[in-house]
């Protein structure tokens, strides 16, 4: 019988299916039926230490606005509903109760003490596990990379010592080398790492002269920067390894189990094709499975990793330059004249 069930992080999923960070996940209806569907975890939509601070700026206006009294006044109470990361924490806990199986929390956080208050916080509320959004976009020049590592790294100790469930990491692919930061982040305690955050970029409208900031879904084509770290980093660490971004459908599942992934996370495809996709996705590779005679997942992740090749030089540069040397009519025949 073909049995989907992973570990991951510490925990046994039933599927290697997992919802990542998103609008979605809020709701407990549909939190339900992405269970229902498949999921082996969701993750809950991500708490933002910007965003709880703008919401402390909201309260405090509403509860200073009347300090200055006089008799017209309609009504000498403020009006206002919940301040700081309160409300975030009670869905979060509305979430936990609707299902079974493990709700992650996510974190996106800039202090080191809001780091360790927060996650203290969701552990409080019952999150199964707790995902740290580690990213940096350079303010200052002198600040170099290695200084912001070990910032990472040390808010990472912290938060181990804080809690007692997983404490997974998710990074995005800016780092000058990212194995050797999974490396750093396995020794200082991570219970898993996630390859790639997908960011947010900026864009500029030329006919209105203004920023915009685009919510652009992710493509099949976005998981080949995934693909490649997670079969370089499969059998190297001691630690779950989730690939994320660009993953659509069982085939592209398929290939991120044989690159070694433990598990790996969707959203783009649940928005553009529903919470049936995860079914959908779960049902092939139940189906491919079959047909190539394995019972468990275990039997065939990494198999196609760096590590299980003949070549030793797969999944690097060169790939690149071996491309170039073999397929250099098939270039000569696109080139424009």
């Amino acid at each position: 019988m073909t049995d989907l069930s992973v570990k991951w992080a510490g925990l046994t999923l039933k599927s290697p299916v997992i919802v990542g960070a998103c609008n979605l996940t809020i709701n407990p209806q549909k939190a339900k039926e992405m269970e229902d569907a498949g999921a082996g975890a969701i993750v809950f939509k991500s708490l933002f230490e910007e965003q709880v601070q703008l919401e402390n700026l909201q309260t405090e206006r509403v509860m200073t606005q009347y300090d200055e009294r006089d008799p017209e006044m309609i009504s000498l109470h403020p009006k206002f509903t919940h301040a700081g990361p309160e409300e975030h924490l009670m869905k979060f806990a509305n979430v936990k109760r609707s299902v079974n199986i493990p709700v992650i929390a996510s974190l996106n956080a800039i202090h080191k003490d809001s780091w360790i208050e927060y996650a203290k916080k969701l552990e409080s509320v019952g999150a199964s596990a707790l995902e740290l959004n580690f990213y940096y976009t350079p303010r200052n020049i002198d600040h170099n990379g290695n200084d912001i590592e070990n910032e990472q790294i040390a808010i990472l100790r912290e938060v181990k010592k804080t809690v007692k469930i997983p404490v997974i990491i998710k990074i995005s692919p800016y780092y000058s080398n990212v194995l050797n930061f999974i490396k750093k982040l396995t020794e200082a305690g991570a219970d898993g790492v996630i390859l790639f955050n997908r960011l947010f970029q900026p864009d500029i409208d030329i006919e209105e002269h203004r920023n915009i900031y685009p919510y652009n879904l992710s493509t099949s084509d976005d998981q080949r920067l995934s693909l490649r770290f997670t079969a370089l980093s499969h059998g190297r660490f001691k630690t779950s390894i989730t690939s994320a971004t660009g993953i659509h459908d069982w085939r592209d599942s398929i290939k991120m189990l044989l690159a070694g992934a433990n598990a790996f996370q969707i959203v783009s495809t649940v928005y553009k094709n529903g919470i049936n996709q995860i079914t959908k996705i779960n049902e092939g590779i139940k189906a491919w499975m079959d047909v190539n005679e394995y019972e468990t997942i275990e039997q065939f992740r990494g198999k196609l990793s760096q590590q299980q090749q003949k070549d030793p030089y797969a999944y690097l540069r060169a790939q690149y330059i071996d491309i170039l040397l073999t397929s250099g009519d098939v270039f000569k025949q696109n080139m424009p004249i």
